[in-house]
């Protein structure tokens, strides 16, 4: 599939519990896809996105958090550890799913298509660092990447943007 014939609604992927969960499930609402990491200088970021999850989740916003081990070994944990670690450390609420690769050959599909809908710093598709974040639109389409510095109240604005289109 190429981005041209594929939405972000086409795919299906594994809740931390494993469990399987399609996208299409978020059609309409504005969608923060994130690389996440527990042993990361960028794990208190965690608490953002759930700020900006509560303070927004009732309009139609979704924080959707993919843990990746692919960044100095930062997400050894089993999904049982991951999950328990972010409602204690940082009261995560909102939704986890499977530990992925986010790069390489084994990339979840998932990633591989939010890497060409939204190519980083000079065209380059690979994820640098855990927290790069894809903003998706109500209609499902990457309108924007973000790098692992930006903080999540930093996105606000595009945030309230989309929500209010």
């Amino acid at each position: 599939m190429t981005t041209t014939d594929t939405s972000i609604y086409d795919f299906t992927v594994n809740q931390l519990n494993g469990a399987p969960s399609s996208l299409a499930a978020f059609r309409g609402k504005v969608l923060l896809i994130v690389n996440t990491a527990s042993n990361c200088g960028f794990t208190p970021q965690y608490k953002g996105l759930e700020e900006i999850y509560q303070k927004y989740h009732d309009q139609g916003f979704e924080v959707l958090g993919f843990p990746c081990n692919q960044f100095g070994a930062q997400e050894p944990g089993s999904a049982e550890e991951i999950g328990a670690f972010c409602e204690k450390n940082y009261g995560v609420t909102f939704p986890l799913f499977e530990k992925i690769d986010v790069n390489g050959d084994h990339a979840a599909p998932l990633y591989q298509y939010l890497k060409n809908a939204a190519p980083g710093l000079l065209g380059s598709e690979g994820i640098k660092w855990n927290f790069t974040k894809f903003l998706v639109n109500k209609d499902g389409a990457v309108v924007d990447r973000f790098a692992p510095q930006t903080k999540p109240e930093g996105l606000v604005a595009d945030i309230e943007k989309l929500l209010a289109k």
